[in-house]
């Protein structure tokens, strides 16, 4: 029976072992996480129709943004919101495409309180966007998965989702990774 306890030596090391053993099992989950990559967020939505949603236009636009708009040609969708400071990031690459005309360019106005402040913050530092939705409940951005702003969705001709992009899209970004694709789609 005694030897069934252990004894006061053993007790001892394992109060020193343990948090050893702890901090390395934390180490290692830690280092391991630090080697992905946080803009690469699964999405459900990767070949799946674009889901199904109608949003009214902005102020000042005669057209929103509906599911239908974005069949017939390959078609980024953006969301955005002028309160968004990540999207000023992004935004002049993104009036150099359009300047460029390389890709439609279509806007999901996210969660705006104040329904001037999207097209305000247009006016202000220019209008990429071929349509644009108003989208102040998040009915379209949480139908189409949104984590945060600025998102970017590729669409192909058909209206599928064929790749989802999370933060500014850089000149880096573009050509590295979203113009090859948008350039295969078009082949397809």
């Amino acid at each position: 029976m005694a030897q069934a306890l252990a004894s006061p030596a053993s007790r001892s090391r394992l109060i020193y072992v343990l948090p050893v053993a702890l901090f390395l099992g934390l180490a290692a989950y830690f280092w391991i996480g630090l080697g992905k990559n946080p803009h690469d967020l699964p999405s459900t939505l990767i070949d799946q129709p674009v889901p199904a949603f109608a949003l009214p236009p902005i102020a000042g636009r005669e057209h929103g943004l509906t599911a239908a708009d974005l069949r017939g040609q390959v078609s980024l969708v953006n969301v955005f919101g002028s309160w968004c400071a990540a999207c000023r990031i992004e935004h002049p690459f993104l009036m150099r495409l359009k300047s460029d005309n390389v890709v439609p360019i279509h806007g999901i106005n996210w969660r705006e309180k104040d329904r001037d402040a999207g097209p305000q913050w247009l006016k202000r530092h220019g209008d990429p966007y071929t349509r644009i939705g108003d989208d102040p409940d998040s009915r379209a951005a949480i139908a189409f998965g949104v984590t945060g702003a600025p998102e970017t969705f590729i669409v192909d001709r058909q209206g599928t989702i064929r790749y989802k992009h999370v933060g500014p899209i850089t000149p880096e970004v573009w050509t590295g990774t979203l113009a090859p694709i948008v350039a295969r789609l078009r082949t397809e």
